[in-house]
Formats: structure tokens, sequence, C-alpha cells
């Protein structure tokens, strides 16, 4: 089956602009306040339901893999770029990294205690996400919690370029009552969610939305 045509533009953009991308994204310690507490929280649920590892996933050059390692969370990362996995590898030899994509997770059913999706959800079509989080459903395990952040809104955007270089992919941003809806198709119960309004270098409304997978009865 050939590949859809968005995650080969994600591929290539994020190849092409990898190495700007370290130098212009801020890493965790220099984060938003609320959005570091959202990780931390995350962190110490996933530790004290001890499930089994975090998959970050959409893990770019690895800085919040390392971030949840930091916080005594079991993680690895998985990125569709090769070139993103290429800079987590050589920065943090330590920890594991796997090129992949959300749409078909190469993991077992019920495998993880936990899930980040850290802005690495607007970019899929919006008709892609129920199959992205039915992956995230079918690889938590039960009680499992899943952290995503990302931005909001409603509206469709193809910029030309991104990081200072040429860029193919687009990005779609959905309200956030949308993405609940999702996620509960999905089988997966939002717990709480934080919205935020533009400020500093983060130029849209984002939010974060932490949900649970059910524990069976």
């Amino acid at each position: 089956m050939a590949e859809p045509s968005f995650l080969t533009a994600v591929r290539e953009s994020y190849d092409t602009v990898a190495a700007d991308y370290v130098e212009r994204v801020p890493p965790p310690a220099e984060m938003d306040p609320l959005s570091r507490a959202m990780l931390a929280g995350f962190a110490e649920l996933v530790r004290t339901a001890g499930l089994g590892p975090v998959a970050d996933l959409g893990c770019g050059p690895g800085r919040i893999t390392a971030h949840l390692a930091e916080l005594g969370v079991s993680a690895f990362g998985v990125d569709l770029s090769p070139k993103m996995i290429e800079l987590a590898r050589n920065a943090y030899p330590d920890l594991r990294f796997t090129e992949g994509s959300m749409t078909a997770l190469e993991m077992e059913d019920d495998e993880l205690g936990g899930i980040l999706a850290w802005y690495s959800t607007h970019h899929t079509p919006p008709q892609w996400l129920p199959a992205v989080f039915a992956e995230f459903h079918r690889t938590l395990a039960p009680g499992g919690f899943l952290l995503w952040g990302d931005y909001v809104g409603d509206e469709w955007l193809q910029p030309t370029h991104g990081y200072g270089r040429p860029v193919s992919y687009g990005s779609h941003l959905l309200p956030l009552d949308r993405l609940v809806g999702l996620l509960g198709q999905a089988g997966l119960v939002v717990t709480a969610r934080l919205e935020q309004e533009p400020s500093g270098r983060v130029k849209r409304p984002h939010a974060c939305l932490l949900a649970r997978k059910p524990e069976r009865p």
C-alpha cells in the first residue's frame, strides 16, 4: 500500500528543518510554566501507575523524551523523520529512539503505560485522526495515560517555509471540543484539560488534554 502523501510531506519537511528546529525551538526548561506542570503531572501519574513505558510520539530531537526520563519515567521516542531520530540518538545515546508513524505503531496491544503526543498531531489530516487515536487506545495498557498538547483553532494552514527552510506539510487546527470527541470515540476518557491563549513565543491558542484508557471491569 502506498504511503499517504501527508506522511511523506511531514518526513521530508522535518528532515529538511531538523538542525534548524533544534536551534529555534526552546528546550523544556524554557517552556511556559503551565506546560511544564502538565508534563510533570503526567510523569507522576505514569510513575505511580507503573503500567509500562511512555512512548513520546513525534519526539523530534528527543528533548521532551529526555525530560520525561529526568522526571523518573521510562521513556522512548518515535518520529517519522530519520534526521530527527539521528539528532535524538546523538544527543541522548542512553535512550531509545526509533522511526515510525502514529498511524501504525509498531507496538504490542496494551504495551504502554503512557503516550505523549506533544505538538505532533496537527500535521495529521482530520480524517486520519480516528485511526491515530485508535492506535493510542490499542497500545495503551488499561489504566494508561495519554497527554496530548498542540495548537487549537478552526483552520487549515499550508506554509511554504518553516524554521527558515522550505516545507511541504500542512497544519490542521481543530477546536478542542472536537478533539475531545474524537478521543472519546476511540475509547479514551479525557480527565483534564488546559487551554491557553497566545503568549510569548506561542502565537496561537494551544491546549493540553490528559486522557486515560479505562481499566478492564
